[in-house]
């Protein structure tokens, strides 16, 4: 639970057990999968689907084409915004599979 907003952070080890069910999954391209994976933030230009349930500030978890999760972290775009963007930073991301 973060002590700012009171709203529960998303580890590592519960995005890989939720990526299957979860509705708040941003998917990347694979040519970008290892820079996030190793805590790079996600470009709007990189993003091939979002979720239409995801609004800014929400926890989501990123994942590779394939379905790997590479990350999680918090939107700062909605899903409709993070598919119609090509410039700016989509997902914060807090922590890579690899960081």
């Amino acid at each position: 639970m973060r002590p700012t907003d009171g709203l529960f952070s998303l580890s590592l080890a519960g995005a890989k057990r939720v990526v299957g069910a979860a509705k708040r999954c941003v998917a990347v391209r694979d040519d970008v999968s290892k820079f996030i994976a190793e805590g790079g933030d996600v470009f709007a230009v990189h993003v091939v689907k979002a979720d239409d349930e995801i609004r800014a500030r929400d926890e989501v978890v990123v994942v590779e084409g394939g379905g790997e999760v590479l990350a999680v972290g918090r939107a700062v775009l909605s899903g409709e915004e993070m598919r119609a963007f090509k410039r700016g930073v989509a997902v914060k991301v807090r922590r890579g599979c690899e960081s």
